[in-house]
């Protein structure tokens, strides 16, 4: 199930083919989803929902070939590897890791790991992968840290292009949204600059947000839906304390400063369906364009190509037409995250249950019914 099926909008502009962050060319997903066990948790032994999704800016290697990025944090209790180097060079030069907040480690030791083993490692490489988290200890053993290096390296042997699984995937499998089951999301955009065509595409790893502000195309469905009638799981931080981590990637032509302000727009997507960046939570954005892929030097320069690099980028104006498009994916993104994710039971029998899709049916035909009376009275 996804938003599309539903027939809701987000915004006017057309969504690519497949509605997802790789309707960008070349950008590449993968997952691996770790679930074992059931009842009392015993930590170190289970049980186990969590997971690890991979985002490759391109089929090539980042190191070798970075690509133009920018970042936006929206609140700041969370962790995203790597980030300060993309705010001071303006560049991603790794793979992009997303998994819960105590696997943050190793999913970065192995990417590293697998990058100098790819490139046949002299042992004097740099390699700075991101990995941004949330936080799944109320439905898995999270202190048991159960990601491990093969996950990792399934995930990102798992990457390719087309339609992406979404919900209780990957870094996705253990998270909460609205107190509804969250996970992974994706939609994606297509926006007219001129005459050329240009994709943005928003992969959310959605663990975020209370069940009384969540609102979906305009209807109040958390109000509407209460918790007396779909309880949120109990939850040590209280309910709005997970968190956020977003991913937006585009084929057009963009400097750093412009991919920073895309990342910032990811937050107004959250918002419309009520996110306010709780105190506790880790709401964190990266955006990067992969026009300028093999224009840029790895080491800035000293490989013996010119110091002059010669870039095509769009006016901010133009730059500027692309806000929509994050605003509406993101929003997007989020439903399609709780829409995919099916009703999960974890660790001490927690249950996050899933958004009710007759009961959504429901509230949005009697909303638009509402709308039509109104209008034409």
């Amino acid at each position: 199930m996804r938003a599309t099926d539903l027939g809701v909008r987000f915004g006017g502009l057309p969504r690519g083919p497949l509605n997802a962050i790789t309707d960008v060319p070349g950008v590449l997903v993968g997952h691996s989803t770790v679930i074992e066990g059931e009842g009392a948790l015993r930590v170190g032994d289970g049980p186990v929902r969590t997971g690890i999704t991979v985002i490759r800016p391109h089929g090539g290697e980042p190191f070798a070939e970075p690509v133009f990025g920018g970042f936006h944090r929206l609140n700041g209790n969370g962790e995203f590897t790597g980030i300060h180097w993309v705010e001071e060079s303006g560049l991603v030069t790794g793979d992009i890791g997303l998994t819960n907040t105590h696997s943050v480690g190793v999913v970065r030791d192995t990417l590293v790991d697998m990058a100098a083993r790819r490139l046949g490692s002299r042992g004097d490489e740099w390699f700075l992968p991101l990995v941004g988290e949330t936080w799944d200890g109320v439905l898995s053993d999270i202190v048991g840290q159960h990601v491990t290096p093969r996950h990792v390296r399934e995930a990102w042997g798992d990457a390719h292009g087309g339609a992406v699984p979404e919900g209780s995937v990957g870094g996705g499998t253990g998270m909460i949204c609205h107190g509804f089951k969250g996970g992974i999301g994706t939609s994606s955009r297509v926006v007219a600059v001129g005459d050329d065509r240009y994709t943005v595409g928003v992969l959310l790893q959605a663990n975020h947000g209370r069940r009384e502000r969540l609102s979906i195309a305009g209807v109040p469905v958390g109000r509407l839906i209460p918790e007396a009638e779909f309880p949120v799981p109990a939850s040590a931080p209280g309910q709005g304390a997970g968190s956020v981590i977003g991913v937006i990637a585009t084929d057009a032509p963009l400097l750093p400063h412009q991919c920073r302000r895309l990342a910032q727009r990811a937050g107004l997507g959250i918002a419309r369906c009520g996110a306010v960046g709780e105190h506790s939570s880790g709401d964190l954005f990266l955006a990067f364009s992969t026009a300028a892929r093999g224009a840029i030097p790895a080491d800035d320069g000293h490989d013996g190509r010119a110091e002059l690099l010669e870039l095509t980028s769009l006016s901010n104006r133009a730059a500027g037409l692309l806000f929509d498009a994050v605003v509406d994916a993101a929003e997007e993104s989020v439903v399609n995250a709780m829409l995919a994710a099916a009703t999960m039971t974890g660790r001490d029998g927690a249950t996050a249950h899933a958004l009710p899709h007759d009961r959504l049916r429901e509230l949005l035909r009697t909303d638009a019914s509402a709308q039509r009376v109104a209008h034409e009275g």
